[in-house]
């Protein structure tokens, strides 16, 4: 945000203080100074330029169109060679002096050196206006009246504004801060508790008398009072739109603004002194003097201020006349509703809309105007009508308009100050310093944080609407550390800590050995947004684990759209497979150790370790054919990664996390270690992925719980080989592979080793209501070979079992 030192001193006294004094203190309480210029309205303030007298002129005697003249400067008489038609004997000229440098107004800047030109000596230069940045013109030198003086600086004859500029790196909570008004109040909130003062912030007057209309020639009704909480208005008639005076022009372009007509700069005026957008809309194009604030019907065409036409969505609030939309309401001005150069009434509006509508439409249709930006941030709610007569009082004064109208105001909405109890033991405890409670008190009263009640160590303060970001103790406390200084807060000269002989347990190195493993399997570390839309929330509020009383919202974000914490990990891992999707990477293989945020009796976070995989698995080559991720390829990883870790203590079951089309859980006593399958494809088309993702969430804690717990026990290889036998399965769908394993291990305890599912295939051949599993069973004695035999009688037993207590078929 660009700052005006000029500006700043309307509002507080700060010559007593230098620029690098301001800078440090500014950057102390937080408002980071990023980088100061000096603005000068004309380039370099013509410094080293000074008044001439020609009192010589000759030809030159090896050039036709120069000529050798002699200059006085008052202190000295200077040989210069000019190629200006218009040089002539006893004219008063502007003249650069050697080593000048000059800032022309098309070009790079030079500087002035002692020459010799076509064999004559030059001491200097007679300037002509482009040459020394003032205007356009270069058909001749300067000329100026005989009366001025020689050897007076050209900086006294023009008129030229300098001023300060500080470039503040706002952070996003700080929208109180978001004009100069706000950077004033600051500013002398710390002056006032480091200096011992007692100053007040000197803020415009406002001539009440102006507003004594009792009129209202436009009637406003607002139809969405959530959107739109307070709207205000004021007709002022007989402006003159024409440039604004050199004063406000100045202004402007010192902190960037092109100046437009006298009318838009006062808006914009006001806009980096209050913070407060405005807008004005041409009387003549209000259809029947009616304002309406609504949404119109979706794809409603609407011609924007820049010509281009615009198709609004249903939810962009819209400042709409008797017939059609004149205004993106906070956003964008429309072609035929704004102030043009034969306007000579308007309506003047303030208002406050809300932040989250305004994001939504500004991102959505990509338009980053400097009203939206504030409106989406959080203006202050309450300077509403303080920023629209302020306006209005300029108005009357630069563009001679006349107030013809009462203000309308229309408040849906009240912002009363928070109260926020604030306990002064812990602010002692908290800042790590013992700070008087006077001092404490003396910081509140400078932030303007009133106190409304005290009993003993405990007080109750009031704290402005317009600090959106306070709304804690522990807020509040910041803001006496901010205004106290940071610095001021003693460093101790020695660390304590004592020695620690038992042996923790490392689930950092538990996480770095699982972080190789899928390394080196290809798989990349991906670390996503913890903030999320709750518009997710909405399209799936019809699944169980989808409860809108347990997402935890934001009281404030940087973008409205990401307004909640993620509880779960999926979509976000979703947006970033359909970027690399969109970005046509083939192969997909992501894993992120990430929290879940959960509001239920308390605030929880739950850890988990997630996996992605889509697309190809594996690149062709000459010798290899291509290969796409499935199901099986995740579960190999997951695998793979729970025989690193040495987990056997589980059980496997069907998932019924509504995340899977289809999957499996891992389970260890009555806890779910973890659940991989197909993502749903509802979930998928949220985010536009066409082809299956396979996903695996690991309950971090569950599973540091199972590798803390086993003991690894020695075991050798076993003499004896393995026996695999397959079958496949024709079950109803209410079967699942926990009821399979359990028969299975019941009925060969001694010699099974271990049960895997390999396939699981449903289709309307086999019927609707059925599913097959494709299911792999190892069998091994310690003692001896097993025979075939053996095996046929067991895997008899095991088919007769399936078939009696789950009504199977082998297929």
């Amino acid at each position: 945000m660009t700052i005006s030192l000029n500006w700043l001193k309307n509002y507080i006294d700060i010559n007593h203080l230098s620029i690098d004094e301001i800078s440090h203190l500014l950057t102390d309480i937080g408002l980071e100074v990023e980088s100061i210029e000096q603005y000068e309205s004309i380039k370099g303030a013509l410094k080293g330029l000074v008044v001439g007298e020609v009192i010589e002129k000759a030809q030159h005697p090896n050039a036709d169109k120069l000529a050798v003249t002699k200059v006085n400067i008052g202190t000295e008489i200077l040989d210069i060679v000019c190629g200006a038609p218009n040089v002539a004997t006893g004219q008063k000229v502007i003249v650069a002096t050697n080593n000048t440098t000059l800032y022309p107004t098309n070009g790079d800047s030079f500087t002035i050196k002692k020459s010799k030109i076509r064999g004559e000596v030059s001491n200097g230069m007679i300037c002509a206006e482009d040459e020394i940045g003032i205007g356009t013109s270069h058909d001749g030198i300067i000329v100026l009246p005989n009366e001025t003086t020689v050897g007076i600086p050209a900086s006294s004859i023009y008129d030229i504004y300098e001023d300060t500029i500080f470039e503040i790196g706002l952070t996003p909570n700080r929208t109180d801060a978001y004009s100069h008004i706000g950077v004033a109040r600051d500013l002398l909130a710390a002056i006032n508790f480091r200096k011992n003062k007692n100053e007040a912030l000197q803020l415009p007057k406002i001539d009440e008398a102006l507003f004594n209309q009792t009129e209202k020639p436009i009637q406003v009704s607002v139809e969405d009072a959530v959107a739109c909480p307070r709207y205000a208005g004021i007709v002022i008639d007989n402006i003159t739109v024409q440039p604004s005076p050199i004063w406000l022009q100045n202004k402007l372009k010192a902190i960037g603004q092109k100046p437009i007509n006298n009318i838009v700069d006062i808006t914009n005026y006001i806009l980096h002194e209050y913070g407060q957008p405005l807008h004005a809309f041409d009387l003549n194009a209000i259809t029947d003097n009616q304002i309406v604030v609504k949404t119109v019907a979706n794809k409603t065409s609407f011609v924007a201020l820049d010509g281009t036409t615009i198709e609004l969505l249903d939810t962009d609030l819209m400042i709409c006349n008797a017939k059609e939309p004149m205004c993106i309401a906070g956003v964008y001005g429309g072609l035929n509703s704004g102030v043009k150069n034969t306007t000579t009434t308007i309506f003047l509006e303030s208002a406050y809309f809300n932040p989250k509508s305004i994001r939504q439409t500004s991102t959505k249709h990509q338009l980053r105007t400097e009203a939206a930006t504030h409106f989406e941030k959080g203006i202050d709610p309450n300077i509403t009508i303080t920023a629209l007569k302020r306006a209005a009082q300029l108005i009357v004064e630069i563009a001679n308009g006349k107030i013809i109208s009462d203000i309308t105001d229309i408040q849906n909405q009240t912002f009363p100050n928070t109260i926020v109890p604030l306990n002064i033991n812990q602010v002692q405890q908290l800042l790590g310093k013992q700070i008087p409670t006077s001092e404490i008190k003396n910081i509140l009263h400078c932030l303007e944080i009133d106190i409304v009640d005290e009993q003993a160590d405990q007080l109750q303060v009031s704290v402005p609407a317009y600090r959106t970001d306070v709304k804690r103790s522990a807020d509040v406390i910041e803001e006496i550390l901010r205004i106290y200084g940071f610095n001021n807060i003693p460093i101790p000269s020695k660390i304590n800590a004592s020695v620690s002989f038992t042996t923790l347990f490392d689930d950092d190195a538990v996480y770095q050995t699982i972080a190789n493993v899928l390394v080196a399997n290809g798989f990349y570390e991906i670390m996503t947004n913890p903030l999320t839309k709750s518009t997710y929330l909405e399209k799936l509020s019809t699944y169980p684990n989808f409860k809108k009383e347990e997402w935890v919202h934001l009281l404030s974000s940087i973008n409205v759209e990401l307004d909640v914490l993620r509880n779960n990990m999926l979509f976000s891992g979703l947006e970033s497979v359909a970027y690399n999707i969109n970005h046509k990477q083939a192969r997909i293989a992501f894993f992120e150790l990430g929290k879940s945020y959960h509001k239920k009796e308390n605030y929880e976070e739950h850890e988990h370790l997630v996996l992605y995989m889509s697309g190809v698995e594996q690149d062709t080559n000459w010798n290899r054919a291509e290969r796409t991720a499935d199901f099986y390829s995740l579960k190999s990883i997951v695998q793979l990664i729970l025989n690193k870790l040495g987990t056997t203590n589980y059980s496997i079951q069907d998932t019924q996390s509504p995340y899977f089309d289809f999957g499996l859980d891992y389970i260890f006593g009555d806890k779910t270690m973890l659940s991989f399958g197909k993502v749903n494809t509802t979930f998928q088309q949220l985010f536009g992925i066409k082809q299956a993702v396979y996903f695996a969430t690991i309950n971090w804690k569950n599973l540091l719980q199972l590798v803390q717990e086993q003991k690894i026990k020695y075991r050798p290889i076993s003499k004896y080989p393995t026996v695999k036998r397959d079958l496949a399965l024709l079950v109803n769908q209410s079967v699942s592979f926990h009821q399979i394993e359990t028969i299975a291990k019941q009925t060969a305890k001694k010699l099974l080793q271990t049960v895997d599912v390999f396939d699981i295939y449903q289709d309307e051949k086999i019927g609707k209501e059925n599913k097959s599993y494709a299911v792999s069973f190892s069998f091994k004695d310690d003692n001896k070979t097993l025979t075939d035999n053996e095996i046929d009688a067991i895997m008899k037993k095991l088919i007769s079992k399936f078939e009696k207590e789950l009504q199977a078929s082998i297929r």
